[in-house]
């Protein structure tokens, strides 16, 4: 009986064993490359997977996720012969994990020294301002020339990305001058716009002030003269109302000749005296004591008058 449990023991470890061996479980996005006696055979995919024992052998494990690589800085001379620093960032993925294993020893380190040479080559073709302003082509031109030259290594480069572009301290000096006389000059434009502006407001203003104001005085004139007309018109209606009305109670009653005939016997007397008052010189009439015959005079003109209306 020991001798039988000890030969079932041997059997079960020795097949566990060969099980061990023989199942080999794949994470996700993994590969793994299986040879038989040497020779490339299959490519294991994501899942459970059976091997001969002793004759197929697990000889690479790939990954197939997406892989950021960080590239060095690097010297990169410029078309105007401007020294630059530059690093980046590399994306690329395995797609065919065959040729990524026997179409090259080390496809990492292929991609890191291809994204470097590509990059001073398409440095090379620029200026160094241009090189701030056409990153973005730049970096497309590197991710072309890579792809095209990865593809037959089973790897897929999907972008390339500038991170930092250093040129030397004597560039950088003369660029923070440039770059600040730009600003004063730009400040000093905005200013003399502004102030330019702020003329034509205070020139319109002075304008427009000066409309109103002649206009105010348009209408200020325009009413005065319609006030002055309107008096003219009240006072000539109010003197012809007046001189009616005498000449009504003239011709009406008995004796308004002689009243008339008085009263401008009375205003020629009176308007004599106040021109004695006021003036040193006096010019007196010939018949200055005929005041009948100048009451009959105005009589005479007054009756004239009254035959005419």
């Amino acid at each position: 009986m020991t001798m039988e449990y000890l030969t079932l023991l041997i059997v079960f470890v020795a097949v566990a064993i060969l099980l061990k061996i023989s199942i080999r479980i794949v994470p996700q996005k993994q590969a793994k490359i299986v040879e038989r006696l040497g020779k490339y055979n299959r490519t294991l995919n994501a899942g459970m997977h059976l091997l001969v024992p002793v004759i197929d052998r697990v000889v690479k494990d790939i990954d197939l996720k997406e892989v950021v690589m960080d590239i060095d800085p690097q010297a990169c001379v410029t078309r105007d012969n401007i020294i630059v620093t530059i690093d980046g960032l590399l994306y690329f993925q395995v797609i065919d994990p065959v040729k990524a294993f026997y179409g090259i020893n080390n496809y990492k380190f292929a991609c890191e020294q291809l994204a470097q040479t590509t990059l001073r080559s398409e440095i090379g073709k620029l200026e160094l301002d241009r090189t701030f302003e056409e990153r973005t082509s730049i970096n497309s031109a590197i991710c072309s020339e890579l792809d095209k030259a990865s593809d037959p290594w089973g790897v897929k480069v999907t972008r390339y990305e500038i991170k930092t572009i250093t040129p030397p301290d004597s560039v950088r000096d003369a660029m923070e001058k440039q770059m600040k006389a730009e600003r004063e000059k730009r400040a000093a434009i905005a200013e003399s716009e502004g102030e330019r502006q702020s003329r034509i407001n205070r020139a319109d203003g002075i304008k427009q002030e000066a409309i109103k104001c002649s206009e105010g005085e348009k209408e200020r004139r325009i009413n005065e003269a319609a006030g002055r007309a309107e008096e003219i018109r009240l006072v000539a209606e109010a003197t012809a109302a007046g001189l009616r009305a005498i000449a009504k109670a003239i011709s009406e009653n008995e004796g308004g000749r002689d009243a008339v005939g008085l009263r401008i016997a009375e205003q020629y007397i009176a308007e004599f005296g106040k021109l004695a008052k006021e003036n040193n010189t006096m010019i007196v009439p010939s018949n200055l004591s005929d005041v009948a015959g100048f009451v009959q005079t105005a009589a005479a003109a007054f009756k004239a008058t009254k035959k005419d209306n």
